[in-house]
């Protein structure tokens, strides 16, 4: 408890990861907004899925996220404090698991206030634009399950981003590098799927990808078309960010600080 106790202080007390956080909300609920009020549907109908065009603004929110947790080691490691924080907890397995608690629940508060700002802002906007009754849609409400599913996973998806970012700076240690191989990982994977034209081939890319297989969770519309079922792909996220864990873990155990 004193370890989770020490990382929350760290946290609360830099400069950066406040604003960061803050700043993730209001892009989140920004993009969302945007999106919704592009949205057209005209007389002949249209195929939009109102909860993922709110929720669009995840697609930029989680770069920002993934930032705080891998400033959340890495900064210690360009500050020497590391050494400091593993003189004072000796098992560090308890280290990282206090970074995972303390980063994981910071994750989770703000995405749930920039979901729900971004499911509101939907509400409002695309009734707005044709997205209503008149066409088959029901209003946007987290009182329908599928929706209420979108938004819950949207949550998690976002907090799953953070403890895979966390446990690709504990392996790399260097700021940079692990921003980069976090947003390479995210944004690789569908630049590649989409370039690829074998069809097999694109379906099982979107199958390991972990940003495009953790967005199947958004989708309340068309499921059966999807190359997972939506719990099913953020699986995959989570699968993704227990082995960077593990794999940072391993590392932090064996290196020195």
């Amino acid at each position: 408890m004193n370890t989770v106790h020490a990382e929350w202080t760290k946290l609360r007390t830099a400069a950066g990861p406040g604003w960061l956080l803050l700043a993730a909300i209001a892009l989140t609920a920004a993009v969302g907004a945007a999106a919704a009020n592009a949205v057209s549907c005209p007389a002949g109908g249209c195929q939009v899925d109102p909860a993922k065009v709110s929720l669009t603004g995840l697609y930029l929110g989680q770069a920002v996220v993934a930032i705080v947790a891998v400033t959340a080691v890495s900064a210690e490691y360009s500050t020497g404090m590391i050494r400091l924080t593993l003189t004072a907890t000796p098992r560090r397995w308890r280290v990282l698991a206090a970074k995972a608690t303390v980063v994981g629940t910071a994750t989770l508060v703000t995405g749930a206030v920039a979901v729900l700002a971004s499911v509101l802002a939907g509400r409002l906007l695309l009734d707005r634009h044709g997205i209503d009754l008149a066409h088959g849609y029901q209003t946007l409400s987290l009182a329908s399950g599928p929706v209420l599913r979108a938004a819950a996973g949207s949550v998690l998806y976002l907090t799953l981003i953070a403890l895979l970012s966390l446990g690709i700076a504990t392996a790399v240690r260097d700021s940079a590098v692990a921003i980069g191989v976090v947003l390479g990982l995210l944004y690789l994977f569908p630049i590649v799927a989409g370039v690829v034209g074998d069809a097999d081939w694109k379906r099982h890319l979107d199958q390991i990808s972990p940003m495009t297989a953790g967005m199947y969770i958004q989708a309340t519309t068309d499921l059966r078309s999807l190359p997972l079922a939506p719990w099913q792909g953020l699986g995959v996220l989570a699968a993704w960010a227990a082995g960077a864990l593990l794999v940072g873990g391993l590392l932090l155990c064996m290196r020195d600080a």
